[in-house]
């Protein structure tokens, strides 16, 4: 009940906005008629003595990697975008797919060196969507087209599709899409107190990048071209909730993505933060709370551990729950709680997040 009056709230607000045009990166749109083994890269995988090519491992989520818990088959691996097969090849297996501009919007960052991150060579455009940035990533390919600071129609040209990146093959090449929001604008200190080595990719680094289901957003507006990326967000289901201190001021994230806010953000003691099970903030709701340090305020029941729920970010069983190191990290890194760390003078190779 909660969702359908957020819905509602959001009813005039998304009414006025203006109708989102979208289309599919590449010439692949068995997306849109129902052949979602047509569309998706597959992944051999071998089950229980049974080997076979998964298609649905391309997909969205936790797709991959299953493990039997319980007398119940659960898929530990978090895949966080999806990865979408090639429609023509040349004579030796090379993709020929082009690949483009989801929507309107501005390349903010290319990354030209495939040896720099496990994405390959790899390219982010951000999108306007009701005065907030929502970013696209185009992953593993061949040849970039593009440059910074390029305005870009839906459909406009971005690169090649290929098999760059890590543990890919000219077989299984294919375009890994996301469409994320942007974590932290101080992201590169949040990094260098990681101790990583360098970022070559700035605030566009993938850890900063949390991504939503793009390709069940894609079905989703085709069936209702009305439909917000806000309201979809708004729509996720909640797998878990934590409390976290309020400062001065509103949180910068929710000043990048106001509609998140539930209700009003007057005299917040805390911040009650709504997570989907992949980690993607659906919701932000002041608190009268008072909590010292960020709190699982709530969790959905299960009967696996929680931690193959919620890509290792909460640990316990049931209705029991804490937020793990990673958990306690993403958190620190979506509320900016967390010092300036000075930039090092010299440091190795930093490679952006694995599963791509």
């Amino acid at each position: 009940m909660i969702r359908v009056f957020t819905l509602l709230a959001l009813g005039v607000s998304a009414l006025a906005a203006t109708p989102l045009e979208l289309r599919l990166p590449t010439a692949n749109h068995h997306l849109l008629v129902g052949e979602p083994e047509k569309f998706y890269m597959y992944v051999e995988r071998t089950f229980e003595g049974e080997t076979r090519k998964c298609w649905e491992a391309g997909g969205f989520g936790f797709v991959r990697s299953p493990v039997r818990i319980n007398g119940q088959v659960v898929y530990t691996h978090f895949h966080e975008g999806i990865d979408i097969a090639p429609v023509e090849r040349d004579s030796v297996g090379n993709p020929l797919d082009e690949v483009a501009s989801i929507a309107d919007g501005t390349v903010v960052h290319t990354s030209p060196v495939a040896g720099r991150s496990n994405y390959g060579k790899y390219v982010v455009v951000e999108h306007r969507w009701e005065d907030s940035s929502v970013y696209s990533l185009y992953a593993h390919l061949a040849e970039i087209t593009c440059k910074p600071g390029d305005v870009v129609k839906v459909g406009g040209a971005l690169g090649r599709m290929g098999f760059t990146g890590v543990g890919l093959n000219r077989t299984r090449a294919h375009l890994h899409l996301e469409l994320t929001l942007l974590m932290s604008a101080r992201y590169e200190e949040w990094d260098r107190l990681q101790g990583g080595g360098t970022n070559y990719h700035g605030i566009y680094n993938g850890m900063n990048l949390e991504g939503a289901e793009v390709s069940r957003f894609f079905v989703e507006q085709q069936k209702n071209p009305e439909l917000q990326f806000s309201q979809f967000v708004l729509a996720t289901p909640t797998q878990f909730k934590v409390l976290v201190p309020a400062r001065p001021g509103k949180p910068d994230f929710l000043t990048r993505y106001p509609w998140l806010l539930q209700g009003s953000a007057d005299g917040a003691v805390s911040w009650e933060i709504s997570f989907s099970g992949t980690g993607l903030p659906v919701a932000i709701t002041a608190s009268q709370r008072q909590v010292a340090l960020p709190l699982v305020s709530q969790i959905t029941p299960a009967p696996v551990p929680q931690r193959y729920l919620t890509r290792g970010l909460v640990t316990g069983e049931g209705d029991k729950a804490a937020l793990t190191a990673a958990g306690k990290k993403l958190v620190a890194l979506m509320m900016d709680d967390f010092p300036v760390v000075p930039a090092p003078a010299e440091a190795g190779k930093k490679k952006t997040k694995p599963g791509a």
